[in-house]
């Protein structure tokens, strides 16, 4: 079996943030040995957590779970509509072009919805 999730964060909210990092590494540490798929998906006002001002307190963990294999996307609708630049987004970010679309193609593949 393997397991397909995206974990969905659409806040700038440092504990509901650090809550999906960890639950990241938790159901990582809970399916040690079995094959996963995860995402986390920052649309809305979330994407400021993957960005200079709000992220630098998480790099380590971001770097540590990208290494686990956990992939980390940015609605780059909202990268518009709050100014964020793209060279200021944490290394390995990848920009997709509409986070809610993002969500629903997700969810078709079959990728369970974790909303932190």
């Amino acid at each position: 079996m393997s397991y397909k999730a995206v974990f969905h964060i659409d806040l700038e909210n440092d504990q509901l943030f650090k809550l999906g990092l960890g639950n990241i590494t938790n159901t990582l540490a809970a399916l040690e040995g079995v094959e996963k798929d995860f995402i986390l998906l920052a649309n809305g006002p979330g994407v400021a957590m993957l960005a200079e001002g709000k992220v630098a307190p998480y790099l380590e963990q971001i770097q540590e779970l990208s290494q686990a294999g956990v992939h980390f996307q940015v609605c780059n609708n909202a990268l518009k509509k709050f100014k964020i630049e793209t060279k200021d987004l944490a290394a390995g970010v990848k920009i997709i072009p509409a986070g809610i679309v993002g969500l629903i193609d997700l969810q078709n593949d079959g990728y369970a919805y974790i909303k932190p």
